[in-house]
């Protein structure tokens, strides 16, 4: 039942694709162009396009992969020595939906002149964090994307929807679902493992345009898997975005005192098979001390994660995002939230259909935990790879099991009885230019077994300090026109 052609034709796994394998499929099926894909510093796909001339010559691209200019990819490349090879990884490999001609896709990763892994690529310091995390427990550590955005339209006054009640809308009080829908379709044919989509809480008109917010969300993978299909997700948004006449947005925030969009990533952790995050029935030990080292970081992850001054005008409170470091179960409010995992809550089957047999017991545990914090401008190769170091770091840390119990709070952290507990936590840094300033303080973290370079940690800090804008939210607050500019200005990021 997989919906990949490429699967469906070599009947094998994507992790099993061979260079052989990707020429038996391009001859079978006329594919006519190859183009290599790879996300840069703005955190968008780049594109190198190539005409299929022989199969001689696809067995070159294929083998060889081709040549780029570094310098106008990444700004802490200099031009004065900036090739770099890129080379298609034959796992991604899909086809173009939108061609006019058939066409192949394939995400690559960044070589030196050496042939050496690129160290300061994204991708390549996710690979380092997933390598490192397994050679130092033994687990194979997944997560999931949760990629929220605004479709941006002309106004229409048929069904309208509510204002901020776009909750689970369906039609005809949602416009897009369609679009959303055929998305899904597209991605999951690109490979992408999807659990759900459905309409968000953000539904609102302004004037004449009408705002719609959608949520698209997918299943625990490898770390490396799991970013790319969230890569490849927001280009075939885009992409359809374009072909609908709407704007697709993933910007974290489109207009104060409406609900933003974040891209929460939730993890787990397996060993044979197992999930760890559970033990006895509840949250298991190890669990805790994953999500204490995170929230030890979680000032400094917004660096990777938060990273444009819009960014923080969604991290304020009653707007169901973070703004204390601390954690809690079903908690919206929280760095880090452990949903909902069927833990004891067997029987629900049958209850709804008597003939049906009870659950299975011997079913793996869908245990997660979720963090909560990250937007649409995130770099989700760094986020993840923060999140994994961040995991080992809490893992490692001496007292963490009375951290987590310190930091853990039950209930909404805004109501009044609560006050006093609340001014315990810290809080998340406000804009960019205090992201930078965590991650400088704590940096030792993230390049700790040189997983994160030091000189890709000087570029970021530096990048986030340029934007200056320390109190820039209390500055423009009620300056309508003043917070359309700056949306506007990060209204396509990442």
């Amino acid at each position: 039942m997989n919906p990949s052609d490429l699967v469906c034709f070599l009947k094998k796994d994507p992790a099993e694709f061979t260079r052989e394998d990707i020429i038996r499929f391009c001859e079978a099926n006329r594919i006519e162009m190859v183009n290599f894909r790879y996300a840069a510093e703005d955190g968008k796909l780049k594109t190198l396009n190539f005409v299929i001339s022989s199969k001689e010559h696809l067995d070159t691209i294929l083998s060889d992969g081709e040549r780029v200019d570094g310098s106008n990819l990444f700004s802490f490349i200099e031009a004065g020595s900036s090739d770099l090879y890129v080379i298609p990884r034959y796992r991604t490999a899909f086809i173009n939906p939108f061609a006019e001609v058939p066409t192949l896709e394939m995400l690559c990763s960044f070589y030196d002149n050496d042939g050496k892994p690129l160290e300061s690529s994204p991708e390549y310091v996710l690979r380092k964090a997933d390598e490192e995390f397994t050679r130092r427990t033994g687990c194979t550590f997944k997560t999931l994307g949760e990629l929220e955005y605004y479709v941006i339209s002309p106004r229409g006054d048929l069904y309208p929807g509510r204002d901020q009640k776009g909750y689970h809308s369906a039609d005809p009080f949602v416009k897009f679902a369609d679009l959303r829908d055929e998305a899904m379709r597209l991605i999951a044919r690109a490979g992408g493992m999807i659990k759900y989509g459905h309409s968000e809480v953000g539904c609102f008109c302004n004037g004449d345009t009408y705002y719609e917010q959608h949520e698209i969300e997918f299943l625990p993978m490898p770390v490396e898997q799991a970013v790319e299909q969230v890569i490849i997700a927001k280009w075939i948004l885009r992409m359809l975005g374009n072909q609908y006449g709407v704007e697709i947005s993933f910007a974290p925030k489109i207009t104060v005192g409406k609900a933003g969009s974040g891209m929460h990533f939730h993890m787990l952790v397996e060993k044979d098979g197992r999930n760890l995050m559970v033990e006895d029935g509840r949250l298991s030990p190890f669990a805790r001390k994953m999500i204490v080292g995170i929230l030890d970081a979680s000032d400094a992850l917004t660096a990777f994660g938060n990273s444009i001054p819009t960014s923080y005008l969604r991290l304020v409170p009653h707007q169901e995002a973070p703004t204390r470091i601390c954690w809690g179960d079903r908690n919206r409010s929280v760095v880090v939230r452990v949903p909902l995992g069927w833990i004891g809550a067997d029987g629900m089957t049958h209850d709804a259909n008597p003939c049906e047999a009870h659950r299975r017991e011997d079913r793996p545990s869908k245990q997660t935990f979720e963090y909560r914090v990250a937007d649409g401008s995130a770099d989700p190769y760094l986020t993840v790879a923060g999140l994994v170091i961040a995991s080992l770091h809490g893992i490692e840390m001496p007292g963490a099991l009375e951290a987590a119990e310190r930091l853990y709070v039950s209930g909404n952290i805004f109501r009044p009885e609560f006050k006093e507990r609340l001014a315990e936590f810290k809080h998340l840094p406000a804009s960019c230019v205090e992201s930078a300033e965590a991650l400088e303080a704590k940096r030792a973290i993230f390049e700790k077994n040189r997983i994160f370079p030091a000189g890709m940690i000087d570029s970021r800090i530096s990048t986030l300090k340029a934007f200056n804008d320390r109190g820039l939210s209390e500055k423009i607050y009620g300056n309508n026109e003043a917070i359309r500019e700056l949306v506007e200005q990060y209204l396509h990021v990442a």
